[in-house]
């Protein structure tokens, strides 16, 4: 009995010490395919037709390239990690990166610094991220969707460490971490592009679906064209962070532009000195998921316990969040000068507690904020302005903010006289057509402020027309001296 016993101790000691192996490529300079692989190390992965079964950890030595260039599924065993020192390549059609068992994921990808690393077209599920070391990494047209906390990456799923790395028209939805991150004190400054986020950081954890730190001094970090939605179950995750708490040690140089940020507890915030941004062209709406006024729920967000930051803010359209913009500490913002900006930023229905706030100037800096429509859809008078602007006349201790003039849009779709017209596409890149069937003989465009921005003279019949316009909202009105129709247009 007494045998037994030990040699069923003896047993479980011994899967419990029990790791996974670790294949490392031969480091010759060779260039390795997934079959090149399991032909090299039957035990790391196998093969069944499309189908790949990753069953060991695997490494890219520092010499070797991993190339994956045909349609496959690639499912990888519980907690292995790919580690790549060298340089990984995926790039086909329609490639899946999966767990074995969604119930049991893999634990991701570890990119080293000196690695180079390009995925296209993948799909990347159901694993712990990817830990970005390298300053040489590109992922393009991707969805990485169902990626969980604990595996390679804590700070996002994907985690960026180094250079310029380019994230680009990707799908990024509902990972247990946000979406992209970075460290406090590394210096990044990511090009992320045309991608689709939404739902991430479902462990609701105090941090943004975008949340990074410093950048580098000589390159801009670029958040352009991007759709950030939040999942209003989650009261915790804003849209976009850029934070620098290391004060002179620190810079942040960006631009954030033409985003759609929506649903999230804030739209986004820029934190601490040595910083300057342009914010142009941005739609934020409804971010007020928390519901906390005292807590968060601004549009933008601009705070700094020093001088030394200054953001330049135009086009914007900002809707129905607790605060549209907040300014706090020693920051300050331009949202339209007799100079370089023109202003043109959109407020409606910002507000909490009964009352309208477009802006807050939390700070004893004065604030040139003019040519902006404080109230869409109307025509307001100084007043009106007045009350949505909280400032020196509201808190004496508090700087100005001068917004004379101000104008807003008089165009509304609900004006129109004709039923049944329409143009395509509508979003459009840089022409619109359409049939002119009521023999309208001029096409105006105005902004959303009520800014005449183009007019052409139009034919009757089939019509083209080239925009050139910058990327926002417009009003399209075509016309005759007898009818009129006003129509939304949005250029990408």
């Amino acid at each position: 009995m007494k045998n037994i016993t030990l040699s069923i101790l003896f047993t479980i000691c011994s899967f419990g010490i029990l790791v996974a192996q670790t294949y490392t490529t031969p480091n010759d300079g060779g260039t390795y395919t997934l079959d090149d692989i399991a032909a090299l190390s039957p035990s790391t992965i196998t093969v069944s037709g499309s189908d790949y079964t990753l069953l060991e950890n695997l490494e890219v030595a520092e010499n070797d390239n991993v190339l994956i260039d045909t349609d496959l599924t690639l499912s990888i065993d519980a907690d292995l990690l790919i580690t790549v020192f060298g340089t990984l390549s995926v790039n086909s059609n329609e490639i899946t990166i999966t767990a074995l068992d969604q119930n049991m994921p893999y634990a991701g990808f570890r990119f080293e610094q000196e690695s180079s690393v390009d995925f296209s077209n993948t799909t990347i599920e159901y694993g712990g991220g990817l830990r970005v070391l390298t300053e040489n990494f590109e992922i393009d047209n991707c969805t990485i969707t169902n990626n969980v906390e604990g595996g390679a990456t804590t700070g996002a799923v994907i985690s960026l460490s180094r250079g310029t790395p380019q994230i680009t028209n990707n799908t990024i939805t509902f990972n247990e971490l946000p979406a992209i991150s970075s460290g406090a004190n590394i210096e990044v400054s990511p090009y992320i592009f045309n991608n689709y986020i939404e739902g991430n950081n479902q462990l609701n954890s105090n941090r943004p679906q975008i949340n990074l730190g410093i950048t580098r001094p000589a390159d801009t970090l670029k958040i352009i064209q991007n759709t950030i939605i939040g999942d209003r179950s989650l009261d915790m995750v804003g849209g976009i962070a850029i934070a620098n708490f290391l004060g002179e040690a620190g810079n942040i140089l960006a631009r954030i532009d033409d985003n759609t940020i929506v649903d999230n507890r804030y739209g986004m915030t820029m934190l601490g000195s040595s910083s300057f941004a342009y914010v142009t062209n941005n739609i934020i709406e409804d971010n007020d998921t928390q519901g906390e006024p005292n807590l968060g729920g601004s549009g933008i967000n601009l705070n700094s316990s020093t001088a030394g930051m200054e953001i330049i803010a135009s086009g914007n359209e900002l809707r129905r969040n607790l605060w549209g913009i907040t300014v706090v500490g020693e920051a300050s913002i331009n949202l339209g000068d007799d100079e370089d900006n023109p202003g043109e930023n959109v407020f409606s229905e910002n507000g909490n507690g009964g009352e309208i706030y477009a802006l807050y100037n939390n700070t004893a800096n004065t604030l040139q904020a003019k040519n902006n429509c404080w109230i869409e859809g109307q025509e307001s008078d100084e007043q009106q302005v007045e009350d949505v602007i909280f400032h020196v006349v509201d808190d004496s201790t508090l700087g100005e903010v001068i917004f004379n003039p101000f104008l807003c849009a008089v165009l509304s779709t609900e004006d129109n006289t004709i039923e049944s017209f329409s143009f395509y596409p509508n979003p459009a890149n840089d022409k619109i057509t359409f049939n002119n069937r009521y023999s309208f003989t001029e096409l105006n465009i105005y902004n959303v402020t009520g800014k005449l921005v183009s007019t052409k003279s139009i034919s009757e019949g089939k019509n083209t027309v080239q925009t050139n316009l910058p990327s926002g909202v417009y009003f399209a009105r075509f016309s005759n001296e007898n009818s009129s129709t006003v129509e939304k247009l949005i250029i990408k």
